[in-house]
């Protein structure tokens, strides 16, 4: 099994939803967040904003802001995994920065609560 976590644009969550679920991946979470790409920040800048210098912040003006994101969450069986993942990509690639990130972790176990199934039983 693998926990596929997704940071996408806001406005691409609806069809983000819509092309996994005619993918048959029913089961996912997601949530509101705020963040940023790494992008290029000057670091004396940064720092002397840090030290109070208002034209530091000023300079640095939204480089610094923190955009909504939504993040998307998926635990599923192995085998999806790569469909899963390009889904993603052609549904939220633009080429502009901000696309988003997708990240792919082992899950060791999971647990059905209602049932106490274990493994892939509790995520089918």
């Amino acid at each position: 099994m693998k926990e596929i976590t997704a940071i996408l644009r806001m406005d691409m969550m609806n069809r983000t939803k819509k092309a996994l679920t005619e993918l048959g991946v029913d089961a996912f979470y997601a949530f509101e967040a705020q963040g940023r790409g790494k992008g290029f920040v000057n670091k004396k800048v940064l720092a002397g904003m840090e030290e109070g210098y208002e034209e530091a912040a000023a300079v640095l003006g939204e480089k610094g802001k923190l955009y909504p994101k939504r993040v998307l969450v998926a635990v599923v069986q192995d085998v999806e995994v790569d469909a899963i993942v390009q889904t993603i990509i052609a549904t939220n690639q633009t080429g502009k920065p901000g696309d988003g990130k997708v990240f792919v972790c082992p899950v060791n176990d999971a647990v059905r609560v209602r049932s106490g199934e274990h493994g892939e039983k509790s995520i089918a």
